[in-house]
């Protein structure tokens, strides 16, 4: 992401036409015949372009699953609640090898699971001056996403596109899946039930667009939240350091 993504025809015209074949003089029912197949070809005309326009314009469906946390992913969910380490905002907690998302209220209230579109790169860090290139000078070993605690706040994009930036400096964000490039398949590669199709990105996070907006956006909006992205590669301690102290909190003095 770049900083500044048939109503039915008419029933009545043949019964009219079987009227007028009954009343009308015998030399007028060829031409009544002609007039009532006109108006009714018009109606059903008038129809099928009103049943067009109507139409609703294909969305992101909604997984038919709900992941689950990996141990991984619990271990951390354990420690921000134990910790209180997100300073008393809502948070997710993204876990990059099983490609899910998990949202908590800032009470720690769990708010739901996703899965996520992530960098097609695999790696933990960004790479230096990434967030000045543009995109087509990004190679696919840069597109990562990054792990990390961050704090995200809405802002404008590229094209003015409002998006939560998790890593501005390195042009990352969490925004709904983008389905401009068909040939990319992203709202399949969500729907599918494996982790292994969701790297697709350039390093951005892509949620389901009915996930965005009506339970993640609403959370963030305002003050913003804490995003938290598991590692790739490196050891989980070595990204989140304090999590050694998890067996010693709420431990009695």
């Amino acid at each position: 992401m770049r900083r500044a993504a048939a109503p039915r025809g008419d029933w009545r015209w043949p019964a009219l036409a079987a009227i007028l074949a009954l009343v009308a003089p015998v030399e007028a029912v060829p031409a009544a015949q002609a007039r009532a197949v006109k108006a009714g070809a018009r109606v059903a005309a008038k129809a099928k372009v009103k049943a067009k326009s109507k139409a609703k314009p294909q969305t992101a469906a909604t997984p038919a699953f709900v992941p689950v946390p990996s141990p991984a992913a619990a271990q951390v969910i354990a420690w921000i609640a134990a910790a209180q380490d997100n300073a008393g905002l809502p948070y997710a907690v993204i876990d990059k090898q099983q490609a899910a998302l998990f949202l908590f209220d800032a009470d720690g209230t769990p708010r739901g699971a996703t899965p996520v579109l992530l960098g097609i790169g695999v790696g933990d860090e960004s790479s230096p001056g990434v967030g000045a290139k543009r995109l087509e000078e990004i190679g696919p070993a840069e597109r990562t996403t990054p792990a990390g605690r961050f704090v995200a706040k809405f802002g404008r994009a590229f094209g003015n596109q409002r998006v939560l930036w998790v890593d501005y400096a390195n042009s990352v964000a969490l925004h709904a899946v983008i389905t401009t490039h068909k040939s990319e398949h992203r709202v399949a590669r969500l729907l599918s039930p494996t982790p292994d199709d969701n790297r697709i990105s350039f390093g951005c996070i892509n949620v389901g667009t009915s996930f965005y907006t009506k339970t993640l956006r609403p959370r963030f909006t305002g003050k913003g939240g804490i995003v938290y992205i598991l590692p790739d590669t490196l050891p989980l301690d070595t990204v989140f350091p304090r999590l050694r102290l998890l067996p010693y909190l709420g431990a009695p003095a």
